[in-house]
């Protein structure tokens, strides 16, 4: 839309936009050290692989979704004939009716982008269209699919008693607007998002600040970021000044002072209000909000995360110095929480890139969100138990619509969105993931080939269409000891420093080839407060030990709703024992059969057990954890 470039030109929301739209900021580079933008997803494509797979599975499920089902109660509540029923799960219940048509317009829009598949731009042209016609059919700039209509909305502005997460709902929804705007460049989009936001604001024009408050005291999403993202698209002052009202000071004010307040609150409660508190960092340059923001990510990742990447048990966080009393659990590591993690490192890594925040999303990416997914049905996990000899759970296709299913939705739509970054000049690799970059404001594009983490090596060819300098920083991984690169097949530089960007600054010609070697050697990850518990990695891969299907056959690890998880396949298995007995543990751990499979002897019985990544166990019980002496 050549229209929202030419505003954004001279607009001073120019800045905070280029994490939203890329190419508006191209002929501005930034200076180094304020910041990166990343890539627009049409920019990168993924090659075969891991990735690639995972992609097209959700491409699958995306395409066997009808949306009329999605769009019944919207439809009822302007008053206008559904076209057909509504979806089971969480799509029938009270909690969230709704929510799951934001989040299927987010990934349709981010997988057209992705994929350059035009029928999923089309899908999202529809489901716009029928949100307009909602809007024009009930006179009312609300659009929802609450079996109440706008009750439960005006109770919780009112201060009454509020079935569900009604604003949780709406995030979703104004979300998925954003991103059909953005990533479908839909014409649409952005006129029906505005005039729902003008129903907020009418709607809590009334409310004392003192009242306001209290209403995020229940679980809103992230309201703060939908509405400075909106801001950043339409320069109105109103979309900040709200985005400002929906920031919970509850939250804020201890983050701001470097406390951490978060034993016993909703882990996903929170890291969706943190999102937008580095989105407000950016818009307002109120220096508060970027403290708060980088402290909670600091606390969750450092104290208060598992080996993955993931946090969190029953959906809570909880004291650190009792996390070894939550190994026996089944519901830890809600994958909601995991996705919410990741966009908020991406947010932290754009306006301060650090190889940290790039090894923490490589390590989620891996561990977290592509474990989440059923290699068969393409389904995905609410929870990923830490309890040994648990299986993984997963969603069904219409009978849950869980959180994390439509989280899932996004996940696998947006595999490219931090791979690489550029601030103009200089070109980051963050992630050693097979794809293409098409790096037009340079003319020019990189083929990342490899197969990593299989292999511990990647190779980057470099098309230019004419010489063309810029710097290449490389990062070169916390858990890497040793980064070896080769230029045209000789040897150019090496690394023996991790946790930083090894830099390449030269003329790069048609046909300059890059390849690096990457070592990853076997780790213990300690878990937080239990110097005596320990997870198995290689590199950024946590292995898992293979327990076996017993006791439970096909289908058995698909429930339809979150009662599911309560009682289902449990196992009260103790920690397995790694047998070190004084050695080291490349000597207890013996490379296996294949690419990062290992074997070892667990226990005083001397057990042998396969350890194998934990993104390939499915349909399986596992261990993630060891006790060690």
């Amino acid at each position: 839309m050549t229209d929202r470039r030419d505003f954004l030109a001279g607009s001073a929301v120019a800045p905070l936009l280029a994490a939203l739209l890329p190419e508006a900021r191209a002929a501005q580079p930034a200076a180094r050290g304020h910041g990166v933008r990343p890539f627009a997803l049409s920019q990168v494509r993924l090659l075969p692989g891991l990735f690639e797979t995972a992609q097209a599975l959700d491409q699958r499920y995306l395409r066997s979704l009808n949306a009329d089902r999605l769009l019944h109660g919207f439809r009822v509540n302007a008053g206008l004939v559904p076209k057909a029923a509504r979806y089971g799960g969480w799509e029938s219940q009270e909690l969230c009716p709704g929510h799951t048509l934001g989040h299927y317009l987010s990934a349709c829009a981010m997988m057209g982008a992705s994929s350059g598949q035009a029928d999923f731009h089309r899908r999202v042209a529809y489901v716009v269209d029928e949100l307009q016609a909602c809007q024009q059919a009930s006179g009312s700039g609300l659009v929802c699919a609450f079996p109440d209509g706008d009750t439960q909305l005006r109770n919780a502005i009112a201060g009454r008693s509020v079935t569900g997460v009604p604003w949780y709902t709406m995030h979703k929804i104004l979300a998925g607007l954003r991103d059909a705007h953005l990533h479908a460049s839909n014409p649409r989009a952005l006129p029906v998002m505005v005039r729902l936001v003008d129903w907020m604001l009418d709607a809590t024009r009334d409310l004392d600040e003192l009242r306001f408050q209290k209403m995020l005291d229940l679980e809103h999403g992230g309201m703060n970021e939908a509405l400075v993202d909106l801001h950043a698209l339409t320069g109105d002052p109103r979309h900040l000044q709200l985005a400002q009202r929906f920031s919970h000071r509850a939250l804020l004010d201890p983050l701001a002072e470097g406390r951490d307040t978060l034993d016993g609150q909703h882990s996903n409660t929170q890291i969706p209000k943190v999102i937008g508190f580095a989105r407000l960092a950016e818009a307002t340059g109120e220096p508060h909000y970027g403290r708060a923001a980088r402290y909670f990510w600091g606390t969750v990742v450092h104290r208060r995360s598992f080996a993955t990447g993931g946090n969190g048990d029953a959906e809570h966080f909880f004291p650190v110095d009792e996390t070894p009393k939550h190994v026996s659990s089944g519901r830890t590591m809600e994958t909601c929480c995991t996705y919410n993690m990741l966009r908020l490192t991406r947010a932290l890594f754009s306006a301060a890139p650090a190889v940290g925040y790039a090894d923490y999303h490589e390590l989620a990416l891996f561990n977290g969100i592509l474990a989440s997914q059923d290699p068969d049905s393409g389904m995905v996990t609410y929870f990923q138990p830490v309890a040994p000899s648990r299986p993984k759970l997963y969603g069904s296709p219409e009978r849950s619509f869980w959180c994390c299913t439509g989280t899932g939705l996004e996940n696998f739509a947006k595999l490219g969105d931090s791979i690489y970054f550029h601030d103009g000049q200089a070109l980051y690799v963050n992630l050693f993931i097979a794809s293409t970059l098409d790096w037009a404001e340079q003319r020019v594009r990189v083929r990342q080939t490899t197969v990593f983490p299989d292999e511990p090596r990647t190779r980057l060819a470099i098309d230019a269409a004419t010489p063309t300098r810029f710097t290449l920083r490389l990062r070169h991984p916390g858990w890497c000891p040793r980064l070896t690169v080769r230029l045209n097949g000789r040897p150019l530089l090496e690394s023996v420093d991790p946790g930083r960007y090894v830099e390449i600054d030269r003329l790069w010609r048609q046909g300059d080839v890059l390849e690096l070697d990457l070592p990853m050697p076997l780790r213990m990850q300690l878990l937080p407060g239990a110097p005596d518990i320990a997870a198995v990695m290689t590199g950024p891969i946590v292995l898992a030990a293979r327990l076996g299907a017993k006791d439970f056959g096909p289908g058995d690890d698909v429930g339809p709703d979150n009662g599911y998880w309560g009682h289902r396949l449990e196992s009260n298995a103790p920690l397995p024992r790694l047998a070190l007995a004084g050695r080291a543990l490349d000597q207890a751990v013996r490379p296996g059969h294949a690419p990062l499979v290992y074997r070892t002897r667990a226990d005083e019985t001397g057990r042998e057990v396969e350890l194998v990544p934990f993104h390939r166990i499915a349909h399986e019980r596992y261990s993630l954890y060891w006790k060690i002496s």
